[in-house]
């Protein structure tokens, strides 16, 4: 009944509004009106107090008017001539008559003839009427106006219209100008979650999700308790209350709900965790308890909390005061109000969060968030299944192969391939074509990666050899490590933050060794060895190789404890709950530790790149051919690079026919370090830039 008379007054506001702004705009029009009448001076010339004695004594006063309201008196003059001639005595017997003088009448600063003079009414009464009494004895009519019509307009102006402006001015504040969107129904509304959380249900389904095939199958027990939750009750059995969802963004979380929402055709209700965080106290948990006496109102149906993380984090955790604290009294209201709605009510909270590490363990419990469902970036099918359904309604070309472009973007998700088809058909409108071909694909993907080309910055013809040989550095020692077949692209020119880049493909793996860790620091340091060797010196493209090596030769000592300095021990810890979440970093370590970190990371890069120059110094032939032709060309990619490569292969093959720990070397795969928050590899991108 509250919706409905909230949507009634919801669809009068923008009448009413304007009403209340056609009437503020009379109500102002009237107001400077009436202003204007009241203290718009009387006709005449302003005089002072001492010229209207000189005038009254001169006799040129015929009438004077006092005007209560106004506080003025305006006389009426004679002449000085009549003046002087009313004031002449006649002549004696036997004299001859005299002309009047006018002089005699003059007064300074008041013209000799007839007219109209004003002046204000003086402050003390006694004054005002020694002045009327002196008017009067000169024979002048005197008159009091009481100006009755302009106290009632004073009156209105003074306190009616200042009333009625308010009053419209506070309807205005309170209406708004739609749908109940007015300044003071923010303020009032505080304890309310904003109406447009509430989708009405959702049109998006699981043939609209690829590449989380395993989420969908644990999803799909929730789809059909929200279609028949009865049938779960007559069984006894207990579907999941909450489903947490968490993994890298952009993996599609948010679609997976809304999915869930189209399955079981339930209204969706979507709201993001900072709407529940406000300065106010009390804020949150007001909109907690509102969100859910709505959801119970159109039961069954879903809540999708987005990035729970900002209203669901560690209690204490905060830096805040105790049970006081706003963010704590919100998590508490939440916890109340997942676990007070009956199963059979027929209600799911599904979240998403990045940050699953960081949330309360009173959230993760069972009857709470039951499901914990983690959704990682595709696979190679995934990836390609994701192509077609955001490639479904683009024109493509024959040519377009979207398995090959799917091998090309490991570690890519959802969002990513998204970017990359809309960034394909862009770049199809730019050249004004009617069909996408492979050619934009590729650009695409190089686009999404490395952003888009710099081609205001041109490099001398000395710094492109050197990134010419930098880059190749690094293609030499992969191919010799066995990766020339994940060698896709290798080019000189700028593009986003970079100078230079190799684009390799990342092996997908989950258990990374020892000597697949060493060959990766190895291909790494590859293009600084190739700077070393050819040109003497190192230069400041190498600082990305450097902070890669550094980073993933720490890890290995610190957290995999794969150094003999060292030995098995994990140092890397997490160090805390601040309020951005927990930060691994080391724990305190004795000076001597520290050192013997700081030594067996130096030596495992100095090892990697003694190891890297060797490989170069063994087919200095090819790592100069390579360098030239790209230093030529720009860039190498596809069937061009594999001709390019193929007397670098030849050459490997031949030396692999006798040295047996050659063999084993090349044999040995190259995945890139599991990032330091899950144990897959990050997507493919080049192990080094320049």
């Amino acid at each position: 009944m509250r919706r409905r008379e909230r949507a009634a007054t919801g669809a009068r506001s923008p009448k009413l509004f304007l009403s209340l702004v056609a009437s503020l705009l009379v109500l102002l029009t009237l107001f400077a009106a009436s202003l204007t009448y009241l203290y718009s001076d009387p006709e005449g010339r302003e005089v002072t107090l001492d010229q209207v004695a000189a005038l009254t004594t001169a006799g040129r006063v015929e009438a004077a008017r006092f005007l209560d309201e106004d506080s003025q008196v305006v006389l009426e003059l004679r002449s000085a001539q009549d003046a002087a001639e009313r004031s002449a005595k006649p002549p004696a017997a036997g004299a001859p008559a005299t002309t009047p003088d006018a002089s005699t009448a003059s007064v300074d600063g008041v013209p000799d003839e007839a007219g109209v003079v004003r002046t204000a009414l003086p402050s003390s009464g006694s004054v005002t009427v020694k002045l009327s009494d002196a008017v009067a004895a000169t024979g002048a009519t005197v008159e009091v106006d009481p100006q009755s019509f302009q106290a009632g307009v004073r009156i209105a102006t003074e306190f009616l219209l200042p009333v009625m402006i308010l009053a419209n001015l506070f309807g205005l504040l309170f209406v708004g100008k739609g749908g109940g969107s007015s300044a003071i129904g923010e303020v009032t509304d505080f304890g309310r979650v904003d109406d447009g959380s509430r989708t009405g249900g959702s049109s998006v389904t699981f043939a609209d999700v690829g590449g989380a095939e395993e989420a969908v199958t644990e999803l799909a027990e929730v789809r059909d308790y929200l279609k028949d939750p009865a049938r779960y009750k007559a069984l006894g059995a207990t579907p999941p209350k909450g489903v947490l969802l968490f993994g890298p963004p952009g993996t599609g979380k948010t679609l997976l709900a809304r999915a869930v929402a189209g399955e079981a055709g339930v209204p969706f209700f979507s709201v993001a965790g900072a709407e529940f965080v406000e300065s106010l106290v009390g804020v949150g948990a007001a909109r907690i308890r509102d969100l859910f006496r709505r959801v119970n109102a159109v039961a069954p149906a879903i809540v999708f909390i987005d990035e729970l993380d900002a209203a669901g984090r560690k209690r204490g955790s905060g830096g805040g005061g105790g049970g006081s604290d706003e963010r704590e009294q919100t998590l508490n209201q939440l916890l109340v109000e997942m676990d007070g709605f009956e199963v059979s009510t027929g209600i799911v909270v599904i979240a998403a969060t990045n940050r699953p590490d960081i949330l309360d363990p009173a959230l993760m419990r069972p009857g709470r968030f039951d499901r914990h469902i983690t959704v990682e970036r595709p696979d190679a099918e995934g990836r390609e299944r994701i192509l077609r359904i955001h490639a479904g309604k683009k024109p493509l070309a024959p040519d377009v192969d979207l398995k090959r472009i799917a091998d090309r973007c490991p570690g890519f998700t959802g969002a990513d391939l998204a970017s990359t088809v809309n960034e394909a058909a862009l770049l199809t409108v730019r050249r004004q074509g009617t069909t996408i071909t492979m050619k934009e694909f590729e650009e695409a993907v190089v686009r999404v990666l490395e952003g888009p080309q710099r081609r205001g910055r041109v490099l001398t013809a000395e710094e492109r050899l050197r990134a010419a040989y930098h880059e190749i550095g690094h293609v030499v020692v992969a191919a010799a490590l066995g990766r020339h077949e994940d060698v896709h692209r290798v080019t000189v020119l700028s593009r986003g933050r970079t100078v230079a880049a190799a684009t390799f493909a990342d092996t997908e793996a989950t258990l990374l060794t020892k000597s697949a860790l060493h060959a990766q620091l190895v291909a790494t340091l590859g293009g600084i060895a190739a700077e070393e060797l050819v040109l003497g010196e190192g230069s400041t493209g190498g600082e990305q190789d450097l902070e890669h090596a550094t980073d993933l030769a720490r890890d290995m000592v610190t957290r995999y404890g794969m150094s003999e300095e060292v030995g098995p021990v994990r140092l890397q810890v997490k160090a805390g709950e601040g309020y951005l979440g927990d930060d691994s970093s080391l724990v305190d370590l004795s000076p001597e530790t520290q050192r013997d970190v700081e030594d067996a990371v130096r030596r495992l890069i100095t090892s990697a790149q003694h190891e890297a120059t060797e490989v170069l110094k063994a087919h200095r032939g090819e790592l100069d051919s390579l360098a030239m032709r790209l230093d030529e060309e720009e860039t190498l990619e596809g069937e061009v690079l594999e001709e390019a490569l193929a007397p670098l292969l030849t050459a490997l093959d031949r030396a692999a026919a006798t040295p047996p720990a050659q063999r084993r070397r090349r044999s040995t795969a190259v995945p890139k370090p599991a990032p330091k928050t899950a144990g897959k590899a990050p997507r493919g991108r080049t192990p080094a830039r320049t």
